[in-house]
């Protein structure tokens, strides 16, 4: 099985463009908010760690907001927490999916985390720069803080590029998006 990962910017249209490959995705933001919904251990991992911010289950997406807000620290006591349930749903995920020629993992934090292995097809996403901010501001939940703290845990998109082995220029525009990916697919199955 081919693991295809996206990787560039935050709101560069990774998952939108992870849909349109056709293979199974594993979409890690969606596993993360389903974790904060569901999952009991790690809430009682989050309040034993940031007890003034997580009062009652499940975590609120306002909470966990004003604790990355409030203390840049907070951020890393979260994804401690957090990025190891991911590990194990996207391990889970690949197992589940192994029949599948090609799977694709939307993992913002993939190459920050390790989770990306030596015969991963790395595909960096590269919309114009105007478009992120213009789209993340159309976000219900955007917040130019919390953006730039994340910002600041990223590798930069500099190092994303280089150590991809396809760019997929994202003009928004699906079909020439689509071109791309028929291309990509084409060159590596």
């Amino acid at each position: 099985m081919i693991r295809i990962a996206l990787v560039g910017d935050i709101g560069s249209g990774k998952s939108h463009i992870a849909k349109l490959f056709n293979f199974p995705v594993f979409n890690a933001d969606f596993e993360v908010a389903k974790i904060y919904k569901t999952n009991k251990q790690c809430f009682k991992k989050l309040k034993k760690k940031l007890p003034k911010y997580f009062l009652s289950f499940p975590a609120k997406k306002d909470q966990i907001i004003k604790a990355i807000i409030e203390d840049e620290l907070n951020l890393k006591k979260i994804t401690k927490i957090i990025h190891p349930e991911i590990r194990k749903k996207m391990n889970i995920f690949l197992k589940n999916n192994k029949k599948y020629k090609a799977v694709v993992l939307d993992i913002p934090l993939l190459l920050e985390n390790k989770l990306n292995k030596k015969g991963d097809i790395l595909i960096f996403v590269q919309p114009k720069k105007s478009e992120i901010i213009k789209r993340l501001k159309k976000r219900d939940n955007f917040n130019i803080s919390l953006f730039n703290k994340f910002k600041k845990i990223q590798l930069p998109l500099s190092f994303k590029k280089k150590k991809s082995n396809y760019i997929i220029k994202n003009n928004f525009i699906n079909r020439s998006v689509k071109k791309s990916i028929k291309k990509i697919i084409k060159e590596i199955i």
